[in-house]
């Protein structure tokens, strides 16, 4: 019993721990699109401004 137990968890750990590594691999990727875009609207405003 023990040693279905240790199984279960082992799997459970192994499929868990690829999620947690994709989404601190992604999210970053994400805020960082957000942010330049930000930037970029800032700019034009600017330009827009000086005319």
């Amino acid at each position: 019993m023990r040693k279905i137990l240790v199984t279960i968890g082992l799997l459970v750990f192994v499929n868990i721990l690829p999620a947690c590594v994709t989404i601190n691999i992604y999210f970053p990727a994400a805020a960082a699109e957000k942010a330049a875009d930000k930037i970029i609207e800032e700019v034009w405003q600017l330009e827009s401004e000086e005319e």
